[in-house]
């Protein structure tokens, strides 16, 4: 008798399952804002007034001399603010979700991987404000903005991986989201967004470009202010540590996610 379990799951993948992943997205998307009078404006706001903040400190308080500050911080801010809430909303969201998981059968890295491609959608909207400013300091578009949708591919990938890895975690261990939480306002420091790459001393660069996250907030510089690509080498460990986090996050998960029903 054939085996008919492969093409059965890929098609649900295709089907009920793509359907249930997009539903996921759009109500952790519209359930953020609802009931606020601003609404989606709120997405704005956050980096806005971060860069505001952090341009009258760099530029008034302890000028560096840099120019086109707000641009500069909001390449690095828009980046942070993505893992950072990606990262906590998806270590959060299988107990958040339980009883859709109890009543649903639906692959249960669907739920989490949902939480991060919501978050996307405000990086988007966030996008637009980044233009905004760089045409307005005199940025213009150059052919090395095609690596963009490469480098934030890695870089979805590797927040996919985190988050597989501490939802599963935290429905074990209930405090992994406070620890997800301290190691968001550690990464704040530790990634380059109010200070440039030419700062960090050389016996640290090489811990710098194996984070995805300074690597991606470095790269986006290179390309958006600088009109240049990335170093090979930059883009190469950015891509090595990407997926294997990703590989690491997705083996945690499955190893974890057949108990998850009778922890939640």
């Amino acid at each position: 008798m054939e085996n008919t379990s492969p093409p059965e799951s890929a098609a649900r993948w295709h089907g009920e399952y793509a359907f249930a992943l997009r539903e996921l997205v759009l109500k952790d998307f519209r359930s953020r804002y609802r009931n606020m009078s601003l609404g989606i404006f709120w997405s704005l706001l956050n980096p806005l007034i971060m860069m505001g903040l952090l341009t009258f400190v760099f530029t008034q308080v302890f000028p560096t001399g840099r120019g086109a500050f707000p641009v500069f911080v909001l390449c690095g801010i828009i980046p942070y603010n993505f893992f950072a809430l990606a990262w906590s909303t998806g270590t959060a969201s299988l107990m958040e979700n339980t009883a859709l998981i109890k009543k649903v059968p639906v692959p249960r890295e669907i739920i989490p991987v949902a939480s991060v491609l919501s978050n996307l959608l405000h990086v988007f909207i966030q996008c637009g404000l980044l233009l905004i400013f760089l045409f307005a300091y005199g940025f213009p578009p150059n052919r090395y903005w095609t690596l963009l949708p490469v480098i934030g591919a890695l870089y979805v990938l590797f927040i996919i991986g985190m988050v597989l890895a501490t939802s599963a975690l935290n429905v074990y261990v209930r405090d992994m989201r406070y620890v997800v939480e301290s190691m968001n306002t550690i990464l704040f420091w530790l990634v380059p967004i109010f200070y440039g790459g030419e700062m960090i001393k050389p016996a640290f660069a090489d811990i710098y470009s194996l984070n995805p996250i300074a690597a991606l907030v470095q790269a986006t510089r290179n390309i958006l202010m600088e009109g240049r690509a990335p170093a090979l080498s930059l883009l190469t460990k950015l891509g090595a540590s990407s997926l294997l986090v990703f590989v690491l996050g997705w083996t945690v998960f499955q190893r974890l996610k057949h108990r998850v029903y009778d922890y939640l």
